[in-house]
């Protein structure tokens, strides 16, 4: 079966993503740096690419101490559920019925084949964004562009300007494309709400003869 090291090793070997790893390397010696550096590639580990069935993708890690944990949207179970992954909990319940969890840990939905990826996987402490000059978005676009190649049809859920910028990489038409506003609470009424994406996203997949993904878990 194809792996991430199959579709991204050419990437991984390039002049550009050794001076990336290079930079990183060195910024998490000289300053506070999420995730936790183990955690840096959490998202392609925990759904192997032969897996995925949903990609839902994040813009940075969240960039206060104890809260990054690899996973877009996500926290470790002892950490406040954050108020974006909090309005996705809300939508989820509306969709689905299924009450909303009382921690942020997302890693069930990752060992069921949802792709929690940010564009920019590093940030600095306190610091949003701080890392999106680095080069981070040329690897994840690589990633996006992976799965635009794989064998099975996959839902791509894009919420905010961000991630639907990221809709001109899929190119092929056995995929469906979700867009809403980003659920975070300065523009989850517009779009994201109602939106009904889990509900359709499941549909999709049982359409397609692939196992739905269990939301609750």
């Amino acid at each position: 079966m194809s792996t991430w090291r199959y579709h991204l090793s050419d990437m991984k070997q390039s002049d550009y993503f050794q001076g990336l790893i290079d930079t990183v390397n060195r910024l998490y010696e000289e300053r506070k740096v999420y995730p936790p550096k183990k955690d840096i590639f959490k998202a392609l580990k925990l759904t192997p690419y032969q897996d995925v069935k949903i990609v839902i993708l994040g813009q940075d890690p969240y960039h206060q101490k104890g809260q990054a944990m690899g996973l877009a949207f996500g926290v470790n179970p002892d950490v406040a559920v954050p108020p974006s992954l909090k309005n996705i909990y809300k939508e989820l319940e509306r969709d689905l019925d299924v009450p909303p969890k009382p921690h942020g840990d997302l890693r069930g939905w990752a060992r069921q084949g949802v792709l929690l990826l940010n564009t920019t996987l590093t940030v600095e402490d306190s610091r949003p964004n701080a890392h999106q000059r680095l080069g981070w978005e040329r690897f994840t676009d690589e990633v996006v562009r992976a799965v635009d190649a794989h064998p099975e049809p996959v839902v791509f859920m894009l919420w905010g300007n961000h991630a639907r910028r990221r809709k001109r990489l899929i190119r092929s038409d056995k995929h469906l494309i979700l867009e809403a506003s980003h659920p975070s609470p300065l523009s989850a009424r517009y779009s994201f709400f109602g939106c009904g994406h889990f509900s359709k996203a499941n549909a999709f997949l049982r359409k397609h003869g692939r196992e739905e993904v269990d939301f609750s878990k």
